[in-house]
């Protein structure tokens, strides 16, 4: 996707992703599309949290909602900030901002992380369906 997390702006309960908007980031309107904000968001929470995980642990989104505020273009560097609100046993809370690089904030999000031990092989299993 042309974005990467920033490490050195990064830490325990934060993640920073960062990233300049290419061509194949715009919508039909040629701003960026909601999707990639909606990526670069969850990349940006999703990374937080995992960095407040024990070994032996895994984290993955159970939901993520989105605001946009403004439209970002082509060519413009954009950075998302996670910030981990909550950790719990098996639930983590997240909440997210993309800011252009005029400091303009362009979305923001929250998001609700599900944590399993790794060993378990994954999440539970899901209960039978009744019919």
């Amino acid at each position: 996707m042309g974005f990467k997390i920033d490490i050195e702006r990064s830490g325990r309960g934060t993640c920073t992703v960062t990233g300049r908007v290419e061509p194949r980031h715009l919508n039909i309107n040629s701003v960026v599309h909601g999707g990639v904000y909606a990526t670069i968001l969850d990349t940006a929470m999703g990374a937080a949290v995992l960095s407040v995980l024990g070994s032996g642990e895994t984290a993955a989104t159970t939901s993520l909602y989105v605001e946009f505020l403004r439209a970002a273009r082509e060519g413009d560097t954009l950075t998302a900030r996670g910030e981990v609100l909550r950790r719990g046993r098996h639930l983590a809370f997240a909440e997210g901002n993309l800011y252009g690089e005029d400091g303009h904030r362009l979305s923001q999000a929250r998001g609700t992380w599900y944590i399993w031990a790794l060993e378990s092989n994954g999440p539970p299993p899901k209960p039978p369906r009744r019919h």
